[in-house]
């Protein structure tokens, strides 16, 4: 892989970091990143090439896109995708920035997968970390020869998945909201899994909800619903049970998981899988 050629560029007492893009793209791959305290008006009829994070430090932010209009207080961020028509311009007298430029190849296939599809507005509380990731970005950009590139990639991972955790986009909450409600039931749920007994009733009434509202709670934090995060949980604790190695027959693993037919357990461990039990163990080396 050809190397990355970083320039440092002064944006009227900002700091600008730019990345130049080599032969073969990594997963994720920053382009420039920086600081703006006097952001000007910018207009770009035919976007931006890359996907583009902008966000607020100071004062305030006019977006227009699409026909509609959209305002950047501090606490929020744009996500604009490559090759969408915008502009922006101050609000304020002064405007002041931070940015994130960045492209490769599993980029909107990484994006896709966290969710975020398309163009999107976020907003965070005050204590969530993604202005003080982007900032360590920026600090470390300015202080470490990065020439592989490899440090920024694995920092713009780190703080997408961050964007993913803390964001809120409109009046939804953020994941971490979500994980926050359901905290409580999953730390049961680490001791009790082993029940057979455990209902959605049961789960819902230990947090006071509707088996309804909890399903829907876990399906916007995993994708999934109450029960099959229970499947899955015991599942893992199957897996983590004969990991150890010792002499527990699949019977035995099948009751510590939560099921009283072993035949049960065999089924959906395959179902899951794509292995049975038995396999499962010869792959860990060991043989009962």
């Amino acid at each position: 892989m050809e190397q990355l050629v970083r320039r440092t560029e002064s944006v009227d007492d900002g700091r600008r970091f730019l990345f130049a893009l080599g032969e073969h793209d990594l997963p994720l791959q920053v382009e420039s990143i920086g600081y703006n305290p006097h952001q000007e008006p910018i207009l770009r009829p035919k976007g931006y090439p890359c996907f583009h994070w902008l966000q607020t430090l100071e004062g305030e932010g006019e977006f227009e896109l699409s026909g509609r209009q959209f305002t950047l207080p501090p606490g929020c961020g744009s996500l604009l995708f490559p090759g969408v028509p915008h502009t922006y311009a101050p609000k304020d007298k002064q405007w002041a920035t931070i940015y994130l430029t960045f492209g490769g190849s599993l980029a909107e296939s990484i994006l896709a997968s966290l969710d975020i599809r398309h163009t999107e507005w976020f907003h965070w509380n005050e204590d969530a970390p993604v202005t003080a990731q982007l900032l360590a970005m920026i600090e470390q950009a300015q202080h470490d020869e990065d020439r592989s590139g490899l440090n920024a990639s694995a920092q713009l991972y780190q703080f997408i998945t961050t964007l993913k955790k803390y964001g809120q986009t409109g009046s939804r909450s953020s994941l971490f909201q979500h994980l926050e409600k359901l905290d409580p039931l999953l730390q049961w749920l680490e001791l009790h899994y082993g029940d057979p007994e455990i209902g959605l009733n049961d789960m819902a009434a230990l947090l006071g909800l509707s088996p309804r509202y909890l399903n829907a709670l876990f399906r916007q934090a995993f994708g999934i619903t109450t029960y099959a995060y229970l499947i899955r949980l015991r599942i893992r604790k199957a897996k983590e049970l004969m990991s150890r190695g010792g002499r527990k027959s699949i019977k035995e693993i099948a009751e510590l998981s939560g099921y009283r037919d072993p035949s049960h357990f065999i089924a959906t461990f395959g179902r899951t899988e794509g292995m049975t039990p038995d396999q499962f163990r010869k792959l860990q080396g060991i043989v009962f």
